[in-house]
Formats: structure tokens, C-alpha cells, sequence
């Protein structure tokens, strides 16, 4: 009996943690303005916001979006759901709905047999179906390592369309899902998964964003975004830089996968955690190295991190109840300190 393909020994990155940093990504994207050109773009890259924006008319627009990544976990059928839920994830970080994708997906040929191509591309149209969207067609390529991901195109109509910059002091903070995804996984990637943990990351990113597009029609949430693979302060940073305002976070608040401290304590800390910390550090208050090694963590299809005027918040946590969602604040928006986040 053959032994199980593991996907993950063909990439040397997972999931969201393969994203180029975000100080080389400033590099390369220094002085592409393309974003100011078309008074139709309504949002475009220089918010570095999940999706662009385009206008249909007055009142709508379409949101674009792509993602795409190497193996974050060895099933090819989990991959191919993980990854679609990721890409879909953005349409709703800007309040919007899907309306269709196309996929991606590179394939090393003479390594891995079509038939484990075809379980990715099931996964993905499995999450597609979720989310009452088809799979419309797609492009591939024979490629050193595996790599699946969509194209996502949907709708959003202008009023409610939320982008991650445009928060005000006095907005609570809510994140929609536990951090600890790139330290669950690299703890599996080390054979270190406790039999109890098993499935806890993949059921979670595996869980779609949808929430985003009702929070999207309420007039309370200020600014919207997924948190992925520069961590929940990468996140932040960008939120509270584009608003110019700083984040009060309170790091005892923040939800987290269980067993996180356990794996911590075994080494279990991505790469990842630390380019993060690199790209962006100096523009947070001081923290331990606890503090860091989880809130830098990358997440691949990560929660959505939401800011709440006090006025909108009874309604925000009654739409959230309803959609079975128990949130409580992570923290707080403030008038501009010296730092763009501070954790307390």
C-alpha cells in the first residue's frame, strides 16, 4: 500500500506565511501609483486594502480580488478548501458578495500525479458551492512547487463598502477568529500535534468569511479587514496608519486556538512570525516576546478584525449573535500616540 502524499514536503512556504514581507513588498510596489489615475478606482493599492474597487455607476461597484499559495496542510482536498475560503475571504473583508471565481494553480508534473491536482480543484469548487458562487474556469502551469488559488470577482454597493482605513478614535476592535493558525500548523509540520488539536487550524480556515458581507451593511462598523499572513498587528498597523490613529489592544482579550501557549513553549514559532515582527515592529509600542511570537503569527484565512463605533456596537454584537458569531472587544481606537499599536 502506497504511503499518503504529504504536500506540504513539495513547498518551502504554507499557506499566507509564504507571502513576501511586508518591508520587501514596500520595495517593490515603491511608486506604482497606478491607484490615482481613475477617479472610477475606488479603492486601489494605496491603502495596500484587501481587493480593489471599481466602479459599475454610482451606487455600485465590482470588487476584484486574487490569492494564491503553496501547501499549508498535506491533504490535497483541505488545501484546495483552505485556499478558496482565503480567497474568497477578501470579497467579504470589503463588505461585498462574490459572484464568481477563476482558478489558479501551479503544478510540478513530474512530481505529483494530476489525479492529487484534481482533489485541489475539488476542495476549491466544494468551498465555491459554499458560498453560492461557481468556479468558472481557471488557468494552470507546471511549476517547481504545488500552488492553488482564485481569481474572485464580486459586488459591493458603494454605502456599504468598508476599506481598512477610514476608523476614527473611540471604535472597539473585534476579531472573528482565533489567532494560533501558523503555530498549529508549523506544530504539525514538526510532528508535534497533540491527537486533540488535530483538525482545530483546518476548521478554521476552512470557514468562510460571510459574516463580512452582512457587517458590511451596518453603519457602525468604521473599517473591515481579513487578518492573514503579516499577523493580526501587521493588520492593525495598516488600520491604524491608514486612519492615523493608534490601537490599544488588549492582548488578554485576544482569542487564540487552544493549546497556543503549549506550542509556543515547544518552539513551534513560523518564519513568518518574525519577518513580520522585522517589517514592522518599530511601529509598536514595546512587547514581550510572547506578545509577539502570537500576534505576529501569520494566518492563512485568518478572522475578520472590524472596527465598531460605540453607537453602531449594540447592533454590530446583535447581527453577530445572530450569525452565531460571540464576540467580545480586543481593544480600543485612540487619538495618535507616539506608536500605531500598543498592546497592554
Amino acid at each position: 500500500m502506497s504511503e499518503p502524499i504529504r504536500l506540504t514536503q513539495y513547498s518551502h512556504g504554507a499557506g499566507c506565511g509564504c507571502k513576501i514581507s511586508p518591508k520587501v513588498l514596500e520595495v517593490i510596489l515603491a511608486g506604482s501609483g497606478a491607484q490615482n489615475l481613475d477617479p472610477r478606482l475606488w479603492v486601489g493599492n494605496a491603502s495596500r486594502d484587501d481587493a480593489a474597487v471599481y466602479a459599475l455607476d454610482d451606487e455600485r461597484g465590482v470588487v476584484s480580488t486574487t490569492d494564491f499559495f503553496m501547501p499549508i496542510v498535506d491533504d490535497p482536498f483541505d488545501f484546495g478548501r483552505i485556499a478558496a475560503t482565503n480567497a474568497i475571504s477578501d470579497i467579504y473583508a470589503m463588505g461585498g458578495d462574490p459572484l464568481m471565481a477563476i482558478a489558479i494553480l501551479g503544478w510540478p508534473v513530474n512530481l505529483l500525479p494530476p489525479e492529487v491536482a484534481r482533489e485541489v480543484i475539488r476542495g476549491g469548487r466544494t468551498v465555491c458551492d459554499a458560498a453560492g458562487i461557481p468556479l468558472a474556469g481557471g488557468h494552470s502551469i507546471d511549476a517547481p512547487e504545488p500552488i492553488f488559488g482564485l481569481a474572485v470577482t464580486g459586488v459591493v454597493e458603494k454605502r456599504h463598502m468598508k476599506r481598512n482605513d477610514t476608523a476614527s478614535p473611540g471604535c472597539k476592535l473585534y476579531l472573528t477568529k482565533p489567532l494560533g493558525i501558523g503555530i498549529l500548523t508549523t506544530a504539525e509540520k514538526k510532528a508535534k500535534l497533540r491527537a486533540e488539536d488535530v483538525g482545530l487550524a483546518r476548521d478554521w480556515m476552512c470557514t468562510l468569511n460571510k459574516p463580512g458581507s452582512r457587517f458590511g451593511k451596518l453603519a457602525g462598523v468604521q473599517a473591515m479587514t481579513d487578518v492573514t499572513g503579516f499577523g493580526l498587528l501587521g493588520h492593525l498597523v495598516e488600520m491604524a496608519d491608514g486612519a492615523g490613529v493608534t490601537a490599544q489592544l488588549d492582548y488578554a482579550s485576544v482569542p487564540r486556538l487552544p493549546g497556543v501557549e503549549h506550542y509556543l513553549a515547544e518552539g513551534c514559532v513560523p518564519g513568518g512570525t518574525l519577518r513580520n515582527f522585522d517589517s514592522y515592529g518599530e511601529r509598536i509600542a514595546p512587547i514581550t516576546d510572547a506578545q509577539r511570537d502570537l500576534l505576529c503569527d501569520p494566518q492563512t484565512s485568518g478572522g475578520l478584525l472590524v472596527a465598531v463605533s460605540p453607537e453602531g456596537e449594540a447592533e454590530f454584537l446583535a447581527v453577530a449573535a445572530e450569525l452565531r458569531l460571540t464576540l467580545a472587544p480586543i481593544g480600543q481606537l485612540i487619538e495618535r500616540q507616539s506608536h500605531a499599536v500598543e498592546v497592554l
